[in-house]
């Protein structure tokens, strides 16, 4: 079983700006389900495509069973079944040996920045970097399936 072990944390806006960051990825992906068991996403990352399913979250441990499709493929799943989509760059930053991957949302997300980290166990100590903001993991308000249908510029109090 695969397991997904996360935290997720908000940037402050005017540090990442200021950060020198490396190139960045352009995402796009939408949810053909994501119901509180189960989350269904296809992804484009780049020139790839993927298909993920999620479980159910407890606390920052989750199933995750991510499978590469066809480009092609992806890009038609989420034409046909995926009307509402999260656009960003993802970054990756590596601080204290661990990777932090900041997202920069686009679209209706606009204004969002996200940073998630993964551990090894549920217990892991980490370092923060200077940037890292509040700590929003267990704010369904912020995963991305959630952002999908109801984004950010919507939300009467960020």
């Amino acid at each position: 079983m695969a397991l997904e072990i996360e935290r997720k944390f908000l940037v402050n806006p005017i540090q990442w700006s200021e950060l020198p960051k490396p190139p960045g990825t352009l995402y796009r992906q939408g949810y053909l389900s994501d119901e509180p068991f189960k989350t269904i996403r296809v992804r484009v990352a780049g020139e790839k495509g993927f298909l993920t399913i999620k479980g159910p979250s407890v606390q920052t441990v989750r199933q995750e069973f991510e499978f590469e499709v066809p480009l092609s493929d992806a890009i038609e799943l989420l034409g046909l079944f995926c009307p509402d989509q999260v656009e960003k760059v993802r970054y990756r930053i590596l601080f204290n040996q661990k990777i932090w991957e900041v997202d920069v949302f686009g679209g209706q997300n606009k204004g969002l920045i996200l940073a998630e980290i993964e551990l090894n166990h549920a217990g892991e100590s980490f370092g923060i970097p200077s940037w890292i903001g509040r700590e929003v993991t267990d704010d369904p308000r912020y995963y991305n399936s959630y952002l999908a249908s109801n984004p950010f510029s919507r939300w009467d109090q960020k």
